[in-house]
């Protein structure tokens, strides 16, 4: 327990859009009654923090953070002080899409989770300046890019089965991009074992969705990527057949090349938009395209209406996967100790202080999944 009513810590702050991560001290509020006091000691680096630090999606303000104790009106009591545990996305658990387990379609998702305050109208954050600055925090209910973090109490998943800690330095970004990959598989795409089922970019997201549809029995998995390396591991994890994009005039033609009649369902991580255009013209019959890459602000996506309604096709936008991450985030530590989501095959661990090496590393294609450690803070 630590006694005082503010708790200080560092973490990394983001002073405006476009600026640097710098870690700095920072102060933590007392916890209130709905949330949890979390040390961490892994964090896995997210594209979406990355986006956030470049002002390209909307955190609320800056100062902001991106990624001990126990609230007394916290509903999982048998939550206790040293447990170890995972963070995800939070969510409003009120709307419909809650109640159906749905949880990434929140029709609060924005405000809960991105709006970097204490619940769905809420102007205050949990941390501030050792000078009473405040900054932005409980991004994604969480902000877990501190040593320590106050955090919403539905982002805290307790897994159902016993791990140790070596297991959290492979793990500790399944509450993000891997539950968005194996989440869209699941619960939007459901592709049946005879689908024929093509990933675009196999980063963290594509290859969780290409392992769970491979854990899932599907026989006809296409990762699709621009480097070969990427590819091979694809392969290595799932993938039954691989297309490099610059081999091809179009992605349309590579995919019809290997099925004519075209693919069931498309995985888009890109975000690229003339990939998602030639991916709706790859589509078969009653085809489905899910978006989950987030396209740069201003573009638009042009698509043959008639050849939807002729072809029956559908394109469906998926936030983390449609996932609960309470029920999800177990499944796949299952599926990891089963060998069957073998995600420490992506991951590289550094020092919680390089985290510029670690970016530049994910920039230039070196590592698939970063991920921070905090015992050395």
């Amino acid at each position: 327990m630590i006694p005082e009513r503010q708790i200080p810590t560092k973490a990394f702050v983001v002073e405006a859009p476009g600026s640097p991560f710098v870690l700095r001290d920072v102060v933590l509020d007392e916890v209130r009654d709905n949330e949890v006091l979390i040390e961490m000691m892994y964090t896995g680096l997210c594209h979406t923090d990355i986006v956030v630090q470049q002002g390209a999606m909307p955190v609320g303000d800056f100062p902001a953070v991106l990624v001990r104790r126990i609230g007394g009106a916290v509903k999982d009591k048998t939550l206790q002080e040293g447990d170890l545990v995972f963070l995800s996305f939070t969510s409003c658990n009120s709307c419909c899409a809650c109640h159906e387990e749905r949880n990434g379609f929140c029709r609060n998702m924005t405000a809960i989770s991105f709006g970097g305050a204490r619940g769905i109208s809420a102007v205050d954050s949990p941390i501030k300046s050792p000078t009473g600055q405040p900054f932005r925090g409980q991004f994604f209910g969480q902000s877990s890019l501190s040593k320590l973090a106050i955090v919403s109490e539905g982002s805290v998943v307790k897994p159902s089965t016993s791990i140790i800690e070596e297991d959290l330095a492979s793990l500790a970004p399944l509450g993000c991009g891997y539950l968005t990959g194996a989440g869209t598989i699941l619960n939007i795409l459901k592709p049946k074992p005879t689908s024929c089922l093509a990933v675009l970019g196999m980063g963290a997201v594509g290859l969780a969705a290409l392992m769970t549809a491979r854990a899932q029995g599907v026989e006809n998995i296409v990762a699709v990527d621009i480097v070969d390396a990427k590819l091979e591991l694809a392969r290595t994890l799932g993938a039954s057949y691989t297309l490099n994009t610059k081999s091809v005039a179009t992605l349309d033609e590579g995919l019809r090349a290997l099925f004519p009649g075209g693919v069931d369902q498309i995985l888009d991580t890109t975000g690229v938009v003339a990939l998602l255009e030639s991916s709706v013209k790859a589509l078969g019959h009653e085809g489905v395209l899910a978006i989950v890459g987030v396209a740069p602000g201003g573009s638009s996506l042009k698509i043959d209406p008639l050849e939807f309604m002729v072809n029956c096709k559908r394109i469906i936008g998926a936030i983390e996967g449609s996932a609960n991450p309470a029920k999800l985030i177990p499944q796949l530590v299952d599926w990891y100790k089963q060998g069957k989501f073998p995600v420490d095959r992506l991951a590289r661990v550094y020092a919680a202080d390089s985290l510029d090496e670690a970016l530049e590393d994910l920039h230039k294609g070196k590592v698939i999944k970063p991920i921070l450690k905090w015992t050395e803070i």
